[in-house]
């Protein structure tokens, strides 16, 4: 079994995909306008983004959480958490061994907390 698809919710479709485009680095994958639907791809997980539909947090897996929040603080997206470790991985159960667990909260553009998330060699220094 493996997750097909995440959902968010989304009043303006527009507005959303200005964000998520900037955010994630490409174009919707689809628009359904009606109903209101827009489709993301996150590597073969579709994002939906749809009208109506109740907030949820997803996290998302960035390169480095802690430089793309000063890049979207300075475009001026709210930050909610900075970027701090949340544990480290001394084996591979959730995550490669010998890395720390970044993780950073952001508000998208339609109210909802997403979650950045990047395992970084363990001590590496913020910067």
């Amino acid at each position: 079994m493996r997750v097909i698809q995440v959902a968010q919710r989304a009043e303006n479709l527009d507005r959303a995909a200005e964000f998520y485009s900037a955010l994630l680095g490409t174009r919707p994958l689809a628009v359904y306008d009606p109903p209101g639907l827009l489709f993301f791809n996150l590597d073969g997980v579709r994002l939906l983004l749809e009208k109506g539909a109740p907030p949820s947090l997803i996290y998302l897996d960035v390169p480095d959480v802690r430089r793309l929040m000063d890049e979207l603080e300075a475009r001026g997206v709210a930050v909610v958490a900075a970027p701090q470790v949340i544990f480290r991985h001394e084996d591979s159960r959730l995550g490669p061994a010998g890395t720390d667990e970044w993780m950073g909260f952001i508000k998208d553009s339609e109210g909802n907390t997403v979650g950045l998330v990047s395992q970084l060699p363990a001590g590496e220094p913020p910067g």
